[in-house]
C-alpha cells in the first residue's frame, strides 16, 4: 500500500433525509459531521461504498 493508492473523502452534503443505508455507509467510511474528511486505502470495498452515496461526497485520489 502505496501513497498513491490513497482517497481522500469528504463529506459535503448531509445524509438526514435519505436512506438508512446511505447514512450507514457514511458512518462506516468514518464521516459523522459534514466537512469532515477521511483517508482510505483505495479497495473495492471501500469504492463500493462510495459508489453508493457519491451524490453525499467528495472524493480526492
Amino acid at each position: 500500500m502505496t501513497e498513491n493508492n490513497k482517497i481522500r473523502v469528504t463529506l459535503v452534503k448531509s445524509p438526514i433525509g435519505y436512506n438508512k443505508k446511505q447514512k450507514a455507509v457514511a458512518i462506516a467510511l468514518g464521516l459523522r459531521k459534514l466537512q469532515q474528511t477521511v483517508e482510505h486505502y483505495e479497495s473495492p470495498t471501500i469504492t463500493g461504498m462510495l459508489n453508493k452515496i457519491p451524490h453525499l461526497l467528495k472524493v480526492e485520489r
